[in-house]
């Protein structure tokens, strides 16, 4: 006898293989697409880190991690100001046409606020450390340096604005990060929002 033209047994035998498949299907896909979302580790690895500037004394620098990268916090003193001056015709890139900083710290000083300096501490030749020699005239580097940064892997310089000196394998002047002042003592390094 044949059947009426309602639901047979094979059409339901096909919607619920097709749903099982769906279920399967979507349960597999889940973990998958989440494996693509970035571990915790990573993502506070590239989180803003903030500092607060006010326990650095004048001529002293700190030293910060973001995203994997050692950042430099300098207190200039009025004097490191003034022999930025100096050492303008030694340069480079002296008006960092060349060089990588967000838009509000290409200016002398490579910063927001003069006497606050913030550069990445990796030379632009082949990723070393330079180091911080703020001394005048100390004997390895000659009478005519009046401190800065130098890279000892291959004889980089930079001023105290993280400025490449002309006739040094680096390239360009140190980078400067991201960065926004929250209030007169903190500084947010990795957000520039709300920068003018």
């Amino acid at each position: 006898m044949a059947e009426s033209t309602g639901f047979t047994r094979r059409h339901f035998l096909t919607v619920a293989t097709a749903v099982t498949g769906v279920a399967g299907l979507t349960g597999a896909a889940v973990p998958f697409v989440a494996s693509f979302r970035p571990s915790a580790r990573a993502q506070a690895l590239g989180a803003p880190v903030e500092v607060d500037v006010s326990k650095i004394e004048p001529g002293a620098m700190l030293r910060v991690e973001w995203r994997g990268r050692p950042i430099y916090v300098l207190h200039r003193t009025d004097r490191m100001l003034q022999l930025l001056e100096r050492v303008v015709g030694q340069l480079r890139d002296p008006a960092s046409e060349e060089s990588n900083q967000p838009s509000y710290a290409q200016n002398e000083y490579r910063s927001i606020r003069p006497n606050i300096l913030v550069v990445e501490g990796v030379c632009t030749h082949l990723a070393c450390a330079p180091m911080p020699r703020f001394e005048v005239a100390p004997a390895d580097l000659g009478p005519d340096w009046v401190g800065g940064f130098y890279c000892p892997c291959h004889g980089s310089k930079f001023d105290l604005a993280g400025r490449v000196f002309a006739g040094v394998p680096a390239p360009t002047n140190l980078t400067v990060p991201p960065y926004r002042f929250l209030n007169d003592t903190t500084i947010l390094i990795g957000s520039d929002t709300g920068n003018t």
